[in-house]
């Protein structure tokens, strides 16, 4: 499973998980203290799933 949150440019900000992981249910804890207020994607990639979001930080 791969999750990984880019900028709205498209350039990879962070990768938040990069490892296999048996099915189920998990929590990814994300700090985002070093980044500013904005919009941002994120990509799951998981066994031929692969989902794309829009999120927007606000602080």
């Amino acid at each position: 499973m791969i999750i990984k949150l880019y900028d709205i440019l498209g350039a990879e900000v962070i990768t938040l998980l990069n490892e296999k992981k048996e099915p189920g249910l998990y929590e990814v804890v994300f700090n985002a203290h070093h980044l500013p207020s904005g919009t941002y994607i994120y990509r799951i990639v998981a066994d031929g799933f692969v989902e794309t979001k829009k999120m927007i930080l606000l602080k």
